[in-house]
């Protein structure tokens, strides 16, 4: 079976299809100034645009985990969730917090059937 690399760096790639399926690494996102809302929108079009890369798309998700340096924070980084996710159907999903980078407020791995 053939295995794809989006975003292939030396240490991850952003994306791995295989068996018609492609595995998000966690994405952070790119203005880390930005509250926990603004970085989940930042990360939310990170992981549109790879799964459109890997002939995929939000409503073909299967699985996300979310981490987050402040739990307290879920409540913001849902409310830009839930309307990203309205009308496609939820993955399962898991939330946790846990350290993160500096500047780091939320990260997001998922993992998505494609077409």
């Amino acid at each position: 079976m053939s295995l794809e690399r989006i975003g292939e760096g030396t240490r991850l790639s952003h994306a791995v299809v295989h068996a018609g399926v492609v595995y998000l690494a966690g994405q952070v996102a790119d203005d880390l100034t930005l509250d926990v809302a603004g970085q989940t929108t930042q990360i939310l079009a990170k992981i549109d645009r790879l799964l459109t890369a890997a002939k995929s798309d939000r409503s073909r998700l299967l699985s996300a985990t979310i981490w987050l340096t402040d739990i307290g924070s879920k409540d913001a980084m849902n409310a830009v969730w839930d309307g990203w996710i309205a009308g496609v159907g939820p993955p399962a999903r898991a939330c946790v917090e846990a350290g993160l980078g500096p500047g780091v407020r939320v990260e997001i791995a998922a993992v998505a059937a494609c077409v």
